[in-house]
């Protein structure tokens, strides 16, 4: 399994890379352990089992070789921490062993122009015949909508062989599953208009690491094939649907805990895209946490159900008293209850499929499952699941039609 690292340009050119500006580079696991003697530290796998000490122990000690305290400048040159992607910082000395408490700026932003983009992209603008005719005839104001939520592109599922469940999550996989949203939203269509929600963690994370950073992921691709890979899931779905609807709108969740700012980025470039080659389509990317659009009368307020920097608990499968007043407060703030005869909160991140109409009298509250399959953590601290995706029907005032599809 390849690891994406940085390195400095003279350990890059020692290993044979072609140097670029991100200073990250693709290593083998050979390449892997002779990077880490080339910077002095021991690889992981060959340290002995009764002699390995704790991450804190090893990586976050506080102590200096002398046993004074160090300041986070000492702390960053001792540990070759990048002192100026440090966003903020704190020492925490009631352990053990004292150490810094620290989160790191995002760094998407610079380090994602060091891949061509527009090459990526150039290869998806391909022409389609639009010669298929729409023969649904419905009220104007029917609709159906296709949602689907943490597809995790780039996911490694079953690091070092250790899964409980091993199920394979590639390019091959992660788009036949596309291909699966394509075929039963097609047979199961009611209506001519299409609503297709993305709930956001669209991709797994940049560079190995989540949005707050800190978190180490295993992953299967480069942050290139990452990107190449999550365009093209999503051109496929616009390219096989759009003979088959008089109107399609896609809204995507661009503020969560995995995929952030490089999800962002996916489908601003999908959205470019669908503006030159299909016009009439409409692409909707929020960047809010928790957003809402309406159609006709219903109103359907969106989020993951984590953000990417701030929430430090999101939004529980099962609605609490606190999950219920921020709903409110947010329906309030915006005059959604004024606006609107029927609400839906629609959320992903739990990995499940829960539709509760029930626990509030305001609004429904919906979880819907995740198209990828289970991560290693999540077979580990809960179960396999089941994955899958969502499609509903709104027909006349009072026709709301469910249908979870499982893979």
């Amino acid at each position: 399994m390849s690891k994406y690292l940085r390195a400095s340009d003279e350990m890059a050119t020692k290993l044979n890379k072609t140097i670029n500006a991100s200073k990250r580079y693709n290593f083998t696991e050979e390449e892997a352990e002779e990077l880490y003697k080339l910077k002095g530290k021991e690889s992981k796998t060959s340290k002995s089992r009764d002699k390995q000490v704790t991450e804190k122990e090893f990586v976050l000690s506080a102590w200096n070789d002398e046993g004074f305290m160090m300041n986070i400048q000492q702390y960053c040159e001792h540990y070759q921490l990048p002192r100026g992607d440090i966003k903020e910082y704190k020492l925490v000395s009631h352990t053990g062993t004292p150490y810094y408490n620290i989160k790191f700026k995002e760094t998407i932003e610079s380090e994602v122009q060091s891949f061509d983009i527009e090459d990526i992209v150039k290869k998806h603008i391909k022409e389609v015949k639009t010669d298929c005719k729409i023969n649904i005839l419905k009220q104007e104001n029917d609709f159906d909508t296709l949602t689907y939520t943490d597809v995790h592109i780039g996911m490694e599922t079953n690091p070092d062989n250790k899964a409980m469940y091993s199920e394979p999550w590639d390019r091959i996989h992660a788009l036949a599953s596309c291909d699966r949203m394509i075929k039963e939203t097609i047979l199961n269509q009611k209506s001519n208009t299409l609503v297709i929600d993305e709930l956001g963690d669209f991709l797994d994370g940049y560079n190995q690491q989540t949005t707050r950073g800190g978190h180490a992921l295993p992953q299967n691709m480069s942050n290139e094939e990452v990107f190449d890979v999550a365009l093209e899931f999503k051109m496929r779905l616009i390219d096989n649907l759009f003979n088959h609807y008089e109107s399609i709108i896609f809204n995507n969740i661009c503020n969560d805990n995995h995929a952030g700012s490089f999800g962002y980025f996916v489908n601003k470039a999908f959205s470019d895209i669908c503006s030159v080659k299909y016009p009439s389509v409409q692409v909707n990317n929020y960047q809010k946490f928790i957003n809402h659009y309406y159609m006709g009368d219903t109103c359907f307020v969106i989020t993951h159900g984590k953000d990417e920097s701030a929430l430090k608990f999101g939004f529980k499968p099962h609605l609490d008293p606190k999950g219920i007043e921020k709903v409110d407060q947010y329906c309030k703030r915006n005059d959604i209850y004024k606006l609107s005869n029927k609400i839906v909160f629609k959320k992903g991140d739990s990995h499940q499929a829960l539709f509760d109409m029930c626990s509030s009298d305001d609004f429904f509250y919906f979880n819907y499952p995740a198209l990828s399959p289970s991560s290693l953590w999540v077979q580990s601290n809960f179960k396999k699941g089941r994955r899958g995706f969502v499609l509903e029907s709104f027909r006349g005032k009072d026709t709301h039609e469910i249908k979870p599809i499982f893979i």
